[in-house]
């Protein structure tokens, strides 16, 4: 995954429920209507909060992945 495909980025490693969502909620509101924004997690309650998050709110979740331990998601901003 390359700077180019997303327009900003939160680090939410190392932080546990709710903190990557609650940050997730104020982080996204910093990026354009239809911007990209990559977060990287690790605590794995995020695979299914971020999903909820996402489709509660009108975000679209894009991508989802785990690697070396790491959860790396592209949530392009609702309208």
């Amino acid at each position: 995954m390359t700077a180019s495909e997303f327009d900003a980025e939160l680090d939410a490693r190392g932080l546990f429920c709710p903190e990557p969502v609650m940050m997730l909620h104020n982080r996204i509101s910093d990026v354009e209507p239809g911007g990209v924004l990559r977060v990287v997690a690790t605590d794995p309650s995020t695979t299914r909060d971020i999903p909820r998050f996402c489709q509660f709110l009108g975000h679209e979740l894009i991508s989802q992945a785990e690697q070396e331990g790491e959860f790396v998601y592209l949530i392009r901003r609702g309208g």
